[in-house]
Order: structure tokens, then C-alpha cells, then sequence
């Protein structure tokens, strides 16, 4: 059955209908996070991702050709569509690839990551396209790995790589740095005696590897005891 495709006026009534949604409420709350407040036309996610799910079910090239990216909302309705989509892994990494040059926020990088399911079924085949992530010199390709990494990969078999990639970056972006800093509080949190040796002979910066130390002591999931006894590998700047 041939999908339906997407044309200039349907695309234009489409915005008109994402306009519609407007939460002025949340547009205020969402641009104190560090969503630049001029293109936003602030939809809660819940919404972005039900635009998402309809749209991958049509011709979404028709859909992404057309996307003028002039709002965060059709932004991020771009990257979260093609974690809906039904294709094969290379497919889908191939268009996240290209959606990656849209992204100049931390929100625009986590909740379409977040929405690519298909990874963790793939992870051999994804980990190739991390890889290029991580090499590449922009700061929201690095961080989408290291999200990618945090959200798919810590387990017994690829633990031991993710450390060695933590410590590959000493001189990256203050949104590189944090998802450094949050994947090393998830291994932790997973793995804390394994994650415990890391802290304590790794070769991160200073403000880096503090700031892993601080998101450990925030998660719910770990121990007051621990939290207390984690306290002694922070480092003087």
C-alpha cells in the first residue's frame, strides 16, 4: 500500500496545527533549560512524539524534504519520527546521521535517542555509527554518542569500551562533558564496583570527573552510605 505522500500545502497546515498546540506555560518552563526561547513554539514531548508516530507512518522523506527546521518542534519531531520508523538498522542510522546537523540543543540529541529502540536489538551493527559520533569534531554528534552509549549500551560486553571512550575526550564542550559525567553515574549505578576502580584511576579532566561524582550523589538509586563513601575520590581543581 503506497504511503501517503507529503506536499507543500499539507506541510503548511501542519504547522498551522503545531501551532495550535501552543503551551505558553510550557515554552516558558522549556526555554529555562537552555532551549533558545525564538524558535520555540512550545508543545510538551507527549505531543511532539504523537506527530512523530502518525508521521512515520506516511512518506516521511516527503515529510523531512519538506521540513524547513525553523522551529525546535519540527526538529524534534524529525528525530523522534525515525525511531518509529520500520526499517532496518542501517536505514534508520543513515537518518539519524543526517538528522544529527539539525541538532544545536541537549533536548534536540536525548529524546530522539531515547526513541531509537532499534539499537539495542543492534548493538554490533549500531556501534560503528557511535564510533563516528564520537570522532566527529561537532559537540551534539559526541554527545549523541555518548547518549546512544548511556541509554543502550552498558552491559557486560561493551563496559570496559565505554570507560576507554570516556577517557578518549579531555577537551570537549561543557553538553559533551555532562553526558560524560551522567554515563559514567548510569554505569555506577549498574556496575559500581567495576565503575568504582574507574573513578579511581581514570584519566578524565578534573571538572569532568567531578561532576560524575555529583550525579552519582544525586541518584535515587544510590545508597546514602555510598553516596557518603564516594566523596573521597573528588578531586581538588
Amino acid at each position: 500500500m503506497k504511503k501517503e505522500k507529503w506536499s507543500k500545502k499539507k506541510y503548511q497546515n501542519f504547522l498551522k496545527e503545531l501551532k495550535k498546540e501552543a503551551d505558553l506555560k510550557y515554552k516558558s518552563f522549556h526555554s529555562k533549560l537552555g532551549i533558545n526561547n525564538d524558535y520555540l513554539i512550545g508543545i510538551p514531548i507527549p505531543k511532539c512524539r504523537m506527530f512523530a508516530k502518525e508521521i512515520s507512518k506516511t512518506d516521511y522523506l516527503s515529510f523531512i524534504k519538506l521540513n524547513t527546521h525553523k522551529t525546535y518542534e519540527e526538529r524534534i519531531i524529525h528525530g523522534l519520527l525515525i525511531g518509529y520508523l520500520k526499517e532496518d538498522i542501517d536505514t534508520v542510522l543513515k537518518l539519524f546521521g543526517d538528522y544529527i546537523t539539525y541538532i544545536d540543543n541537549w533536548a534536540l540529541c536525548d529524546a530522539p535517542v531515547s526513541n531509537l529502540h532499534i539499537i539495542k536489538k543492534n548493538l554490533k551493527a549500531s556501534f560503528p555509527f557511535v564510533l563516528e559520533c564520537l570522532q566527529n569534531d561537532n559537540e551534539w554528534h559526541k554527545r549523541v554518542g555518548y547518549v546512544i552509549l548511556l541509554t543502550y549500551y552498558i552491559n557486560d560486553d561493551y563496559l570496559n569500551k565505554i570507560y576507554e571512550l570516556c577517557d578518549a575526550n579531555q577537551k570537549d564542550s561543557y553538553y559533551v562533558k555532562m553526558a560524560i559525567a551522567w554515563l559514567i553515574s548510569i554505569c555506577y549505578i549498574k556496575y559500581p564496583n567495576e565503575t568504582l576502580k574507574y573513578l579511581k584511576h581514570n584519566q578524565l579532566d578534573n571538572w569532568t570527573h567531578n561532576k560524575a561524582i555529583q550525579k552519582i550523589r544525586e541518584s535515587n538509586r544510590v545508597t546514602k552510605d555510598d553516596k557518603e563513601k564516594i566523596l573521597k575520590y573528588k578531586r581538588n581543581n
